[in-house]
């Protein structure tokens, strides 16, 4: 019997080998991405309470446009690793063609929501009770934020267009050097512009933006001449712009299967903005407590999230050249590494959870909530690695519809619900409500353990091109 699970679940190192050669630069990549944040987060933090959590609410919002982005763009995702399992450039070409379609219009969407309703939906987070901070200096500061960090979304479109391509197709080192050079440029303007060095002025949350819209526009550059002067090892790119038209067979076919990941993702994230606002109900240093534990917790959680690219990438491929057996062999091996990682990582956030928030120029009350939430969020962390990866090899095989049912129904129906009561009808500890709020994914993590379970996700989607 444990020889039957450990030959189900546990690999062989050549296994081991090939997924952490996919998962490993992605998470580096998004490790260090996510370290800058929190040391963005930490630099402004310095400034004052109020300065960070309008920069927080900002970039939670953002949150909305970076996961709809995500969706609609993995929908053409699934497509590139199974054409590219397949050997199809011509395939890969319509895929990257898609992208930036769905990019601009999602582009035009973001624009017109936060130039028209961005003051009221930064207000919405600033209705809770007064506990001594300037509600009004973090309306404003946040509003200085997003009027300049809007200008890095089209350059955050265009990372995902080339990076995404670049890992489907197998390529994960070279977006995360250019991730890599992105962080360096972002840290040292952060500190020259936040703080005012080198004989500049101190600019505050609107320096942290400047630094932050300049970062992104070189990550892109550096993807995108990487790929286009390295035309032998990604033969895709080669008269990949002689037209931008895409067969409407295929596009329908692409926004068939994206649609519902777009819309997933963009409900999911909106339903996490939710959350936000409920817990932000108990006020100011709340907010901030949220933020602090929420960025410290993503430079962790990129461990086991990348095991969901490496599923995405590595079960995509086996799925396009047919072998089925193999796809799901190696899927439940990586979800079990996925889980063992995430407690591990669980533990490491536990342990250190009273350090990070010492690092903030912020209130006593505020620190000591965000120690709670990160210990808090490290009891949850295994359930959330097991759920991630679920996601993933439902989504590999093109079940949209059902990873929608399965993320964003589930959160608007069940997670939204807890919170919006629990926030507004009792007096309960805002860790307990978090709490309760994760103790609901309960079951989802049975569910999915039963959809993969039952393999309905084996299926190859581009067979017939």
């Amino acid at each position: 019997m444990q020889n039957s699970l450990a030959k189900k679940f546990i690999g062989d190192k050549a296994f081991y080998k090939r997924v952490l050669a996919i998962s490993v630069p992605i998470m580096i990549q998004s490790g260090i991405t996510n370290f800058v944040s929190l040391l963005d987060n930490i630099m402004v933090g310095r400034i004052g309470t109020e300065q960070m959590s309008g920069v927080a609410i900002v970039n939670q919002l953002f949150f909305v446009f970076y996961l709809c982005v995500f969706g609609g763009f993995a929908g053409a995702g699934i497509f590139t690793a199974q054409y590219y399992g397949k050997g199809d450039q011509e395939g890969i070409r319509h895929t990257f063609r898609y992208k930036l379609w769905m990019g601009i219009a999602l582009i035009a969407v973001a624009f017109t929501v936060f130039i028209c309703f961005g003051d009221n939906l930064i207000s919405l987070y600033l209705r809770g009770t007064h506990d001594g901070g300037d509600l009004t200096a973090a309306l404003g500061f946040g509003k200085d934020y997003l009027k300049i960090a809007l200008i890095g979304l089209p350059a955050f479109a265009g990372v995902q267009i080339y990076a995404n391509t670049l890992r489907e197709c197998g390529e994960t080192v070279v977006p995360m050097k250019a991730g890599l050079t992105a962080v360096f440029v972002n840290l040292a303007l952060n500190y020259v512009l936040i703080y005012g060095k080198l004989g500049l002025p101190a600019l505050g949350v609107k320096g942290a933006a400047i630094a932050t819209v300049t970062a992104r526009f070189v990550e892109m550059s550096v993807v995108a001449i990487w790929t286009h002067t390295h035309k032998q090892r990604c033969p895709y790119i080669v008269g990949v712009y002689k037209t931008i038209r895409v067969p409407l067979q295929l596009a329908n076919k692409y926004f068939i299967t994206g649609s519902p990941l777009l819309v997933n993702e963009a409900l999911w994230s909106a339903g996490m903005a939710m959350l936000a606002q409920c817990y932000s109900l108990r006020g100011l240093n709340v907010v901030a407590a949220q933020n602090i534990a929420s960025t410290v917790s993503n430079v962790f959680n990129v461990v086991f999230f990348a095991m969901g690219d490496a599923i995405a990438i590595i079960v995509g491929q086996h799925l396009g050249a047919k072998r089925y057996e193999q796809a799901r062999d190696e899927d439940n091996k990586i979800i079990a590494f996925a889980v063992f990682v995430a407690t591990l990582v669980g533990i490491t956030v536990f342990s250190t959870s009273h350090l990070f928030p010492m690092l903030y120029n912020t209130t006593d009350e505020a620190k000591h909530i965000a120690s709670q939430f990160l210990m808090a969020q490290a009891l949850f962390t295994p359930q959330i690695g097991l759920m991630h990866t679920t996601y993933f090899t439902l989504r590999s095989g093109g079940k949209t519809i059902v990873t929608f049912l399965f993320d964003s129904v589930f959160m608007w129906v069940v997670s939204v619900p807890v919170a919006f009561i629990l926030s507004r009808f009792t007096g309960l500890y805002i860790i307990w409500i978090f709490a309760f709020v994760n103790m609901a994914d309960w079951i989802k993590c049975i569910i999915g353990i039963v959809l993969v379970k039952k393999g309905m996700w084996m299926k190859n989607i581009v067979t017939e091109h």
